[in-house]
């Protein structure tokens, strides 16, 4: 890290007012009914864990900073941080390596955690939670504010983003456990967690996270553009199983060491759907696979293709998508079982099965 700030200069200090408005913003779309996540929105300021973000441009990313002396691209900075947004932090050969997640999917998704159940169930030791991908640390301080720190663990692969978001973290006043290590193998050495949360896509679940939980526990991570919420049924015997939300999700990919990792935690290629004016003979994605436009606009085909990839020819699932009424997200599931890991609609015992990548 070179020596930026770590946030906005003396006498520029963003107001309340600005995270109090981004809250509004976020309660106006459905969520935040939950007067502590509330709480910590309106408390924790995002800008502390965004000094500097990059936006695309025609010939690159454009580096936006708190630091910046000139007051246009400041104030452009600013709107930036407290816009309800996602924002690419950490960029490294052209290619994006973290970033700080829209807060209203972020909301959405620490609820989705149902923390409290846990709580409730276990009043002696409330909720421990995991987070895999500490990135800017944003939203593993929104979990301490909730849950206090003691219960809080976050894992990022380099010391590169660990330590900017320790320090950010403890600027803030917060000091939950923050890793540096491959997050695909959890962190054993303070588990068992009741939660585990994951920031970046998968393109299955790692066995190492469902051993480290408690019976019961739920795991909330995306996965083909979507986001499953596994129930842990048997730790030991690593088993889970559950849903997909309604929400679509794109995220940056799990990032593994590969020598230290099993093939089913293996980064996946990029999930969002392949651009149609891509092609590389000048053709339509549809035109180019003989499928009408219909399903290249609808999202959720691109869901069921990116599940039943090593499943599904094109054609066959274009013919499923069809048969089945565009399905929705929330038809589908996951299935895991030591190894083996397959989604499926409708039921897991249902004719349409799907394995995963390493199962």
């Amino acid at each position: 890290m070179s020596g930026t700030p770590s946030g906005p200069q003396p006498g520029r200090e963003p107001t309340a007012a600005a995270r109090a408005e981004l809250v509004r913003q976020i309660r106006a779309g459905g969520h935040l009914g939950d007067p502590r996540w509330r709480a910590a929105f309106e408390d924790v300021p995002r800008h502390l864990f965004v000094p500097y973000y990059f936006v695309a441009t025609a010939r690159g990313y454009q580096r936006l900073s708190g630091s910046d002396p000139d007051p246009q691209r400041w104030a452009r900075w600013l709107e930036g941080v407290y816009t309800d947004s996602a924002l690419a932090t950490c960029v490294r050969d052209g290619e994006l390596v973290s970033s700080s997640s829209q807060p209203s999917l972020m909301a959405m998704m620490l609820e989705e955690l149902r923390v409290e159940e846990a709580e409730e169930q276990s009043p002696a030791t409330g909720c421990r939670v995991l987070e895999i991908g500490t990135g800017t640390g944003y939203n593993a301080a929104l979990l301490a504010h909730r849950l206090g720190p003691e219960q809080v663990t976050t894992v990022d692969l380099d010391e590169e983003i660990t330590g900017p978001a320790c320090d950010r973290l403890a600027a803030a006043g917060h000091r939950p456990t923050v890793v540096t290590g491959d997050g695909a193998l959890g962190h054993p050495e303070r588990a068992p967690y009741d939660r585990i949360i994951a920031t970046c896509a998968l393109p299955s679940v790692p066995a190492a996270w469902i051993g480290q939980c408690t019976p019961g526990a739920l795991i909330l991570a995306p996965l083909a553009t979507g986001l499953i919420a596994l129930r842990v049924t048997d730790p030991e015997d690593v088993r889970a199983e559950g849903r997909f939300l309604p929400t679509p999700a794109y995220f940056v990919p799990l990032r593994t060491r590969p020598d230290l990792t099993e093939s089913t935690a293996q980064p996946p290629r990029p999930d969002t759907p392949e651009d149609p004016a891509a092609a590389t003979d000048g053709q339509p994605w549809s035109a180019r696979r003989g499928l009408p436009r219909e399903a290249l606009r609808d999202e959720r085909f691109h869901f069921l293709r990116a599940l039943s990839a090593t499943g599904l020819t094109l054609d066959e699932a274009h013919a499923l998508w069809q048969r089945e009424n565009r399905p929705h997200r929330e038809r589908f599931g996951l299935t895991v079982h030591r190894t083996r890991q397959y989604a499926w609609l409708d039921s897991p015992d249902g004719p349409h099965r799907w394995a995963l990548p390493g199962s």
